[in-house]
């Protein structure tokens, strides 16, 4: 089972998550029909959202990651609530592209470089918080550290990692490191975080030899003394409903709910993007909603 945690140094100068997004990323894999590639990059933006997400204090808060780069898998979209459960999707998950010649899955490629990734912050009170920052390579992990850098002036560190079968396809392993320097940490403090940042093994590769989200928070605060804040399940989760889709239905209007296409059971078809469930509404569902939308116009 998946699961975040996260560390404080005592002296309060440095903070570090991190998850094993295994379950997760497999799970979109599945849902969506993941080329190699596709896998990689929406893995890394699930994880990095899950990561992201786990750290907002409001309960019903989400945050939600965009990354439009131009690249052959079009936009990417990862959503997370504040216990770090995710759902996403990418326009294209069919793009694929040749290995890099040192082997490796060519993420930036697919997603662009040539775009923003932005980050929403939903409160839940209308005015939600948006920040943007211009690509510097669609890898994910090096566009999430910018984003801090110079959106939120906080120096972090970023690591995400998707080890993907290079045969079969099949994703294998997933996981992310967010750490992040607290105000008041003196340089001696980062200077050592840097040292070990160095020296630090790609996540796959830790999870592989089978360390601990709790080891590598460790490791890389290595010569620091830590301190479990808290750790907690994550899952792929996807709220849809036959309800949600009613609702969004409704502002369409009513002319355009009367003439939505009717397959060949006479019924329209809904699809959600971040799960592909299917949702069937009849001829006569469409009605009703046809007249509710109705009413709630003449009543504004």
């Amino acid at each position: 089972m998946d699961k975040i945690l996260r560390t404080i140094t005592s002296d309060g100068s440095l903070m570090a998550s991190a998850i094993d997004s295994t379950d997760l990323v497999y799970t979109a894999q599945r849902l969506h029909g993941l080329s190699k590639t596709a896998t990689a990059a929406l893995g890394r933006l699930l994880t990095g959202a899950s990561l992201m997400g786990a750290m907002l204090k409001e309960t019903d808060a989400t945050l939600t990651l965009k990354v439009a780069g131009g690249g052959p898998l079009g936009n990417l979209v990862a959503l997370a609530d504040s216990r770090g459960n995710v759902r996403g999707y990418v326009d294209h998950p069919e793009a694929d592209l040749p290995l890099k010649p040192n082997g490796k899955l060519d993420v930036g490629g697919a997603v662009g470089r040539e775009g923003r990734l932005a980050v929403i912050r939903d409160f839940g009170n209308g005015k939600p918080y948006v920040g943007q920052v211009e690509l510097l390579s669609g890898e994910i992990a090096e566009d999430i550290t910018e984003y801090y850098a110079v959106s939120e002036q906080v120096p972090t560190v970023c690591a995400l990692g998707v080890l993907v079968n290079k045969e079969t396809g099949e994703a294998m392993l997933s996981g992310g490191l967010l750490i992040q320097v607290l105000p008041g940490a003196d340089d001696k403090a980062v200077s050592r975080l840097e040292e070990n940042v160095g020296k630090l093994e790609s996540i796959t590769t830790m999870l592989a030899k089978g360390m601990t989200v709790e080891e590598i928070c460790r490791k890389a605060l290595d010569g620091f003394e830590v301190e479990v804040l808290d750790q907690f399940q994550v899952n792929y989760v996807c709220n849809c409903s036959k309800e949600r889709f009613s609702n969004a239905m409704l502002t369409l209007g009513a002319k355009e709910i009367r003439e939505l296409p009717l397959n060949e059971q006479g019924q329209a078809e809904a699809v959600c993007h971040y799960c592909n469930r299917k949702y069937y509404f009849t001829r006569e569902e469409l009605d009703v909603l046809a007249r509710q939308a109705e009413e709630s116009a003449r009543k504004k």
